[in-house]
């Protein structure tokens, strides 16, 4: 029955969609009807209101949508939507202050006169705006108003025209800052906690092992990492139209002519260039550039995006009058002088020590005001003049609450729809598909490709992707990112916002186009950037490195950078230095030798059987990697015959899986019927169902082949002695270096070491005066001191029993100074071997651990070195094929 009231809920939401109805009340209407009727037919014909609910009741599910989103979104840790507002404050600011036209009529001047320059330059306009508004319908009538009337009247062809301006549109879906990817990024967030736990709970059924391996996880993903996941792949598509446009200024220049510029290319000309171009492109470089960088958060970077487009735009709307400029040169100079200030001092409040630091706060706190001056002087500007800033503010609050207000509704159909098992029918229609992660992924697209011609992204967003994506980033084989996840949905629903009839982007520019442009001709105008979309879509589905390198570059270089040792590092840290072992052996063999000729008979017999014990194991290294490599070998051979029959039973097993669970779901189902004449119709159909599903299950049992478990049994064996090999291999690296870090420590603290020598021969002075009190503070300060030095925990307890003896009000001074004497004697020994191993051991063992600490050492190290990191981030930006670990 629940199946009904399914289809009631998706009949309902589709008709009040259809229909016109605002989509924030269609969507939590659609819920609250379909929820409400199961609820009343549930009282009605089974006397029980959770009857026709595939799991909880009408209240659970009715608060469960609200409650979800009150859970989500009001954490503290989770305040990436608080970015939303910022960007769309300042995507309006630029428009409603005529920037976005200035940059269009100057790029149009500038490149005019190059074949389909215009063209190249409504692009290149188009991207910038996609970087400072994100939002596609304000950037398609904005582009329709300033550029097809310049574009029709310097003779481009209608379709060429309304084509360019409409793709060039829609670019604010993928590139960054990007409301959509916001919002992906939020929505994938959840998904990925929702495909871990599945993923997890898949290891455990299939592996029997409770802890699944860290290295097969899912990572999350951020709005941050969204942003710099879109970048290249926005950046190959803006390629691909000013390619296009490029090829028919060729082939057919009559459709892309040259617009000659009247004017002359003179210093006043490029200083106009630069005064328009360079503010936005710088803006767009800080915001952007200091999310990359991690300088900033994404709040904190449209925090910056908003306060630059209010500077830019009070002294574009003063444009021509006496001092425009200034409150922007103020803000440029005061941000320089923030910039050197911080460079030249340590500027934190809570640390001032000396006069420099606090002139230098001065400094700072006066630049900064300067700046919140200018800031609040552009603000006034903006609200004085035509009302900008009341308007811009009043379209942003506008904005900013449909988004909002539809995420709750989203919310609600979404629990609603989970309420009557729709999410578990979508799992198993996509699980059941031939083709495994693939056939699910291209029906996935298919079905927003088509829900993109009636659907804004963000319903698609909050409604479809908590739906599919953790079905689809829960599966092993593919194992893809939630980043390359989100920028492949954002690039399909910037395509279907172009398609015909329905699509967004071609209703925005229809009612700004002139009754001249026939939509026949936007239609097919659209037609070749829909292909080149779609090019795009194969390009980055193809090239997964294009999205998942820069986030990992990022993450691997920044201050929070994951060490060396972190397990979902390890498979590519190791690819890499396993490539290198074999040009690095002679060196380090060589090295090797080196340590072994010295004489460290002075040593310590713990330090010199460590040494010894670390040299033996870092020889063994080379011999541990051949091992590693024949184990992989005989396993790669093997998995050869293996694989099909892996995913042949798994597929089985999954879907016997599947049937346990409507088995067991039946069973539950015919407990809660009445025991009464007037259900013994329906019970019987129901035990007739369980009688079928246990004999599918055990027709399904039938068909795994007889070599199964011999042959799964062999590749366990196979692949256990891969992964005993690599931890062996890693315990040997670790034990190879940790001795020669510790005893380096060792050596450089001798003059550490050695400055507490006269201390402790003046203890002798104090414990002979026989004053308990003064002794034991003496002893303690001095043991407190002594512990500060590395590797003299033993010594220091020497000396500490030196308290011991002098307890009570008087002692024996004379077996006391014998005990000091003893201890004193220990610190010398200590301090000698020290001070000897810092001068004939010290530099041949700095020598040998820079041969050694970037191959073997390497896990040891606190981050790994910026080539590595550069390489094993290439290596994590290729998604790695976990079918056989489940």
């Amino acid at each position: 029955m629940e199946l009904y009231f399914l289809a009631l809920l998706i009949i309902l939401m589709a008709v009040a969609l259809g229909s016109g109805y605002p989509v924030a009340f269609a969507l939590p209407g659609s819920a609250v009807i379909a929820i409400g009727a199961a609820a009343l037919c549930g009282w009605l014909f089974a006397d029980n209101p959770d009857a026709y609910f595939h799991q909880g009741g009408p209240v659970q599910w009715l608060t469960a949508g609200v409650t979800n989103f009150r859970g989500v979104y009001w954490e503290v840790e989770r305040d990436t939507l608080i970015a939303i507002p910022l960007f769309i404050f300042m995507g309006i600011m630029l428009q409603r202050s005529k920037l976005a036209e200035d940059l269009l009529v100057t790029m149009a001047q500038m490149f005019g006169p190059v074949p389909g320059g215009l063209g190249i330059s409504v692009i290149f306009v188009g991207a910038l705006l996609a970087a400072t508004t994100g939002i596609v319908g304000a950037t398609v009538v904005a582009m329709g108003l300033i550029s097809l009337p310049a574009m029709m009247r310097n003779k481009y062809a209608n379709s060429v025209a309304t084509g360019t301006i409409a793709a060039s549109g829609t670019l604010g879906q993928i590139i960054p800052p990007s409301i959509v990817l916001i919002i992906l990024a939020d929505q994938l967030a959840s998904a990925v906690d929702q495909a871990s736990t599945a993923r997890k709970a898949l290891y455990k059924d299939v592996t029997g092992d409770l802890m699944m391996p860290a290295a097969f996880d899912i990572t999350s993903t951020s709005a941050g990492e969204m942003f710099l996941g879109a970048f290249v792949p926005g950046l190959v598509l803006v390629g691909l139209y000013m390619a296009y446009i490029m090829i028919v200024a060729v082939v057919r220049p009559k459709m892309v002519p040259t617009v000659p510029y009247d004017g002359a290319y003179d210093r006043k000309f490029w200083g106009k260039v630069a005064v328009t171009l360079v503010p936005p492109l710088t803006l767009i470089f800080l915001v952007l550039g200091s999310i990359i960088t991690g300088v900033a958060t994404v709040n904190q970077a449209g925090a910056i995006g908003a306060a630059g487009a209010t500077v830019m735009a009070g002294y574009r709307l003063y444009e021509g009058r006496r001092g425009a400029y200034w409150p922007g040169i103020i803000v440029l100079v005061s941000l320089v002088a923030i910039a050197v200030l911080v460079g030249t001092f340590q500027i934190n409040i809570k640390n001032i020590h000396t006069q420099r630091d606090a002139i230098g706060l001065v400094l700072a706190l006066g630049a900064v005001a300067f700046l919140l001056g200018a800031l609040i002087w552009s603000g006034w500007r903006t609200y004085k003049v035509d009302n900008t800033l009341h308007d811009v503010m009043v379209d942003t609050a506008k904005t900013t609450s449909l988004v909002f207000i539809i995420l709750i509704g989203a919310a609600m159909l979404t629990a609603a729809f989970r309420a009557f098992g729709g999410e578990e029918l979508v799992r198993d229609f996509l699980t059941s598909l031939p083709g495994g992660f693939w056939a699910q992924f291209i029906i996935v697209m298919a079905v927003i490709f088509v829900l993109g011609f009636f659907l804004d992204f963000i319903e698609i967003a909050v409604v479809v992707v908590p739906i599919v994506a953790p079905i689809l980033l829960m599966d092993p084989s593919a194992n893809v990112t939630a980043v390359w996840l989100g920028v492949m949905i954002g690039l399909n629903i910037q395509t279907s916002f172009l398609t015909p009839p329905f699509g967004f982007a071609l209703f925005y520019l229809r009612g700004v186009a002139s009754s001249a442009v026939k939509t026949i001709q936007m239609y097919k105008g659209v037609v070749p950037f829909i292909g080149l979309q779609l090019l795009a879509l194969v390009i980055v589905g193809m090239s997964p490195p294009l999205v998942n390198y820069l986030p990992s570059r990022l993450s691997l270089l920044s201050d929070t950078a994951p060490p060396p040792r972190n397990p979902a590092l390890q498979h590519c840290i190791e690819e890499g230095l396993f490539e290198d072992y074999e040009s690095l052996e002679p060196a380090v063999r060589e090295s090797i030798a080196t340590m072994r000729s010295i004489d460290t008979s002075y040593l310590p017999t713990e330090q010199q059987s460590a040494l010894a014990e670390a040299l033996e194991k870092a020889e063994k290294t080379f011999a541990m990697v051949g091992q590693i490599e024949t184990a992989e070998q005989e396993l790669a051979a093997f998995t050869q015959d293996y694989r099909p029959l892996h995913v042949e039973v798994r597929g089985i097993q999954a879907r016997i899986a599947g049937k346990r669970d409507d088995l067991k779901k039946l069973e539950t189902d015919i407990r809660r019927l009445p025991n009464e004449d007037a259900f013994a119709a329906q019970r019987r159909s129901m035990e007739d169902d369980i009688a079928g599903l246990k004999a599918e299950i055990e027709q399904l049992a039938g068909t795994i082949p007889d070599t199964w478990k011999a042959e799964h049994a062999a590749f366990v064996k196979l692949d256990k002695a891969v992964s005993l090999a690599r931890n062996q291999y890693r315990r040997n690296v670790d034990n190879a270096y940790q001795p020669l870090a510790e005893l380096s420590e060792l050596i450089s603290t001798a003059d550490t070491l050695a400055a507490l020598e006269e201390p402790a021969a003046d203890l002798a002075t104090v414990l002979s005066t026989g004053n308990s009190a003064l002794g034991t503070e003496a002893v303690k300060a001095f043991v407190a001191d002594l512990r500060a030095v590395p590797g003299t925990y033993d010594l220091a307890g020497t000396f500490d029993e030196l308290r011991a003896a002098m307890s009570g009000d008087t002692f024996d001074t004379e077996t006391t100074l014998g005990q000091l004497s003893e201890a004193v004697a220990a610190f010398r020994a200590e301090l000698a071997w020290r001070r000897q191993a810092a001068q004939e051991l010290g530099p041949a063992l700095a020598a040998y651990e820079e041969t050694i600490r970037y191959n073997i050492g390497l896990r040891i190290q606190p981050r790994l070195p910026r080539d590595t990191a550069l390489d094993v981030a290439s290596c994590l930006a290729t998604p790695r094929d976990l079918t056989l670990s489940f």
